[in-house]
């Protein structure tokens, strides 16, 4: 049992060595995100964000789609109503609001992968899709817009005019095109998605874990507070984490030419 994981039918939860997986598990209606499957994936992430045995999430879909997207039916009245506020055991799984996550997220995409798809994609850290994988952001379609990040992060990853190329028509695109976007980092034979994300997620579960969250933390320090200030606080940083056992691991396994085993200490 995975300490603070709350039991549910919508998403399937496994503890693979240091990387949770993640799957969402409604294939009959395309894994269409309701307020229950929400709720479920905001745990799981809270779990990966404070177990210390975990180290890397991935994040996929059962059956042959990713996502069909949003449950409008279901979730949009709550999200107009804000009704939607994240409990003390969730975190917001596309990160719009509440509390950044600081353990990566490698997902795996094939198959339809619809609105709030491509807003977790863009929110995860490492992006696979299967030659397979469709996408459309295709709110305006429907009389909305993104309400998942989509709108500053695809412009973000793509740059403007790609951005707005699929924003503002809601026209599907194929998986070359995600690669070409920055939607995704890799296109893989469909059915290799999923393997390829593990084994990305381990070799990231290898590594420092104070390293990692620290590299992340530069990042999103300067996508929100500009170069400058990251850059102003690297320095902080190292003589925080260079005191660190994993620091002193990292430098003997370097001298002894063997792999290190980090403890995140």
């Amino acid at each position: 049992m995975i300490k603070n994981l709350r039991p549910s039918e919508v998403l399937s939860v496994e503890k693979s060595g240091r990387v949770l997986l993640m799957g969402l598990n409604r294939p009959a209606k395309r894994n269409a995100f309701n307020m229950d499957l929400l709720r479920a994936l905001a745990n799981a992430y809270y779990v990966l964000d404070t177990d210390e045995d975990l180290r890397c999430g991935v994040l996929y879909g059962n059956g042959d789609n990713f996502t069909g997207g949003l449950d409008l039916a279901d979730v949009l009245p709550q999200i107009v109503d804000d009704n939607v506020d994240w409990a003390e055991d969730e975190l917001n799984p596309v990160s719009t609001t509440g509390p950044a996550r600081t353990t990566p997220v490698v997902a795996a995409v094939h198959g339809w992968s619809m609105t709030i798809g491509i807003e977790l994609l863009l929110a995860a850290d490492v992006r696979i899709a299967a030659a397979n994988a469709q996408f459309a952001q295709m709110e305006v379609q429907r009389g909305i817009f993104p309400l998942g990040g989509a709108t500053y992060r695809l412009p973000r990853e793509a740059g403007w005019g790609n951005a707005m190329r699929w924003l503002l028509t809601g026209d599907p695109f194929d998986a070359n095109e995600a690669l070409r976007l920055g939607v995704v980092q890799e296109v893989v034979d469909t059915g290799q998605q999923l393997s390829r994300a593990i084994e990305l997620a381990q070799r990231i579960s290898e590594q420092a874990p104070l390293g990692i969250r620290a590299t992340m933390a530069s990042a999103r320090l300067a996508l929100t507070d500009g170069e400058v200030v990251a850059g102003d606080a690297i320095r902080d940083e190292l003589r925080r984490l260079s005191t660190s056992d994993d620091a002193k691991e990292g430098m003997l396994s370097f001298l002894e030419r063997r792999p290190a085993q980090f403890t995140g200490r």
